[in-house]
C-alpha cells in the first residue's frame, strides 16, 4: 500500500469525539454481552443434554427470528427515534440472560430430572435474543453517520473494527474463563449447571450498560417524517437502492461470497484433533488468530485510512483471505496454520473496514436502517451457511480437500467480480463523499 494511497489523518481525531466514544462503548458492550451469554448457553445445553446436536439447534433458534424481524427492525429504525429504539433493544438483550441465570439457580423447573422444560425454555430466550440483536446493527450504523462527519468515517470504521474484534476474543474468553473459575471454587458442587448463573448476570449487566451508553450519548437525528410509506413498500424501497447500487451490493456479495466458502474458522475443532493432532489449547490459537489479525489491521487502519483504488485493495484482501484459506487447508503444522488463520484476519479486516465505509459513505440518511438491515442478512447467512456448507462438504470431500475447495473458490469468486463489476475495480472512496 503506497502513501499516495492514503490520506493524513484530520487533526480532529474520531477518538477525541464524545459522542464516538460513547458509541463505541454501546458497541462493545452489546457484542461482550452477546458473546458472553453464547458461550455460556452453549455449555449450559450440553452439561443438560451432552448431545452435539442440540448445540447445532442453539444456532438455528436464533438465526430464524433474527432473519424474520432484521427487514422489519431497519424500517423502524428509519422511521423512529434512533436512542430509544436503542436503549430497548438493549434492554430487550439484559431479558435473555436473565431468564437463563434463573433457569440455571434453579428456580425454575428445579428438578435434576427436569431438564427438558429448561432446555425449552433456553432455546425460546435464545429466539428471544435473535429477534433483538436484528435491532443493534442498524441503531449502530445509523448513529455512526450522525456522530462522525463523512470525512472521519474510514478512520471511525477502523476503529469500529478494533472494537468489534477485541469484544469477539474478550467475550469468550470472559465466559468460559469465568465457567472455569467457578469451577475449580467448587460453589455449586450440587448443580453443575448453577455455575452458569453469575456468568448469565455478567452478561445481563453489559447489556444494561449499553443502554446507559445510549442514554448519555449526546447527538443530533434527523427529523422524523409524518409521512410514512407501506411497510412493505418502504423495506421493498431500501432492497431496491442496494440493488441498484452496483458498488454497494458488489462490496456485499464479495463479502457474503468469501465468508460463505472460506468458513474454514467453523472447522477448528476437527482440524486441530485430526490434523494437527492438537489439544483444546490448539484449537483456543486458531480461533483467535483470525481476530488478533483483524484487530491489527484495524488499527493501522485507523492510522492510514485507504482512500484512493479503494475497490482494488477489496478485490485484493479478498484474494489474500482465499490463498490463506487455501495454505490452511494443506498445513499439517499447527505454527503454519495459525498463521495462516493470522493473516487470513488482516485480509479480512481489510474487506470489513472497506465494506463498512461504503456502507456508510453511500447510503442516505433516511434509509440507513434499512440498508443496515439487508447488509446484516448477508452477513448472518454467509456466516451460518458457511458453517454448514463447511461441514457439508468436510463429510463430502474430506476436512483438507474441503477447505482447499472453499479457498479456490473464493478467488474464482473475486476473479469474477473484478471482471464483471468495473465499478467496484475502480472505485475510490472519494467518489463517494
Amino acid at each position: 500500500m503506497s502513501a499516495s494511497d492514503t490520506i493524513e489523518p484530520p487533526r480532529a481525531s474520531p477518538l477525541r469525539n464524545r459522542a464516538f466514544l460513547g458509541l463505541m462503548g454501546y458497541r462493545l458492550l452489546t457484542i461482550l454481552s452477546y458473546q458472553i451469554v453464547a458461550v455460556a448457553a452453549g455449555w449450559h445445553v450440553y452439561e443438560l443434554t451432552h448431545d452435539p446436536w442440540k448445540l447445532g439447534l442453539i444456532g438455528l433458534a436464533e438465526v430464524l427470528p433474527f432473519f424474520c424481524v432484521a427487514p422489519f427492525a431497519g424500517y423502524l429504525v428509519d422511521h423512529l427515534p434512533k436512542r430509544r429504539l436503542g436503549i430497548i433493544a438493549c434492554i430487550g438483550l439484559s431479558i435473555t440472560p436473565i431468564i437463563l441465570a434463573v433457569v440455571a439457580w434453579g428456580m425454575v423447573f428445579g428438578a435434576a430430572n427436569e431438564s427438558q422444560p429448561r432446555l425449552w425454555l433456553i432455546y425460546a430466550a435464545v429466539m428471544f435474543t435473535g429477534a433483538v440483536r436484528a435491532f443493534l446493527g442498524p441503531v449502530h450504523n445509523t448513529l455512526f453517520a450522525r456522530v462522525l462527519p463523512r470525512d472521519q468515517f474510514t478512520r471511525g470504521a477502523s476503529i469500529g473494527s478494533v472494537v468489534f474484534q477485541t469484544a469477539l476474543v474478550l467475550g469468550p474468553a470472559i465466559s468460559g474463563g469465568l465457567i472455569g473459575l467457578i469451577d475449580r471454587l467448587g460453589h455449586y458442587a450440587e448443580g453443575a449447571t448453577a455455575q452458569a448463573g453469575p456468568v448469565y448476570a455478567l452478561g445481563a449487566l453489559f447489556a444494561l450498560g449499553a443502554a446507559l451508553s445510549l442514554a448519555t450519548l449526546r447527538t443530533t437525528e434527523p427529523a422524523l417524517s409524518q409521512e410514512r410509506s407501506p411497510i412493505f413498500s418502504s423495506i421493498a424501497e431500501g432492497l431496491r437502492f442496494v440493488v441498484r447500487t452496483p458498488v454497494m451490493l458488489g462490496a456485499m456479495a464479495l463479502d457474503m461470497f468469501a465468508v460463505l466458502f472460506g468458513g474454514a474458522v467453523s472447522l477448528a475443532p476437527a482440524f486441530a484433533k485430526d490434523i494437527l493432532d492438537a489439544g483444546p489449547e490448539a484449537l483456543g490459537l486458531l480461533r483467535g488468530a483470525p481476530a488478533a489479525g483483524a484487530v491489527i489491521v484495524g488499527l493501522w487502519l485507523a492510522r492510514r485510512p485507504i482512500q484512493r483504488h479503494a475497490g482494488r485493495y477489496l478485490l485484493i484482501a479478498v484474494a489474500g483471505f482465499g490463498l490463506c484459506i487455501v495454505g490452511f487447508g494443506l498445513s499439517e503444522t499447527l505454527w503454519l496454520s495459525v498463521a495462516f488463520m493470522f493473516f487470513s484476519g488482516m485480509f479480512d479486516g481489510v474487506s470489513v473496514v472497506l465494506r463498512s465505509t461504503i456502507l456508510q459513505l453511500a447510503t442516505p440518511d433516511h434509509m440507513r436502517g434499512r440498508v443496515s438491515s439487508i447488509n446484516s442478512i448477508f452477513i448472518s447467512s454467509s456466516n451460518e451457511l458457511g458453517a454448514f456448507y463447511a461441514g457439508s462438504m468436510a463429510r463430502l470431500l474430506g476436512l483438507a480437500h474441503a477447505v482447499v475447495l472453499g479457498g479456490c473458490v473464493t478467488l474464482a469468486v473475486v476473479a469474477f467480480t473484478a471482471l464483471k463489476s468495473p465499478t467496484v475495480r475502480r472505485l475510490d472512496l472519494k467518489d463517494l463523499q
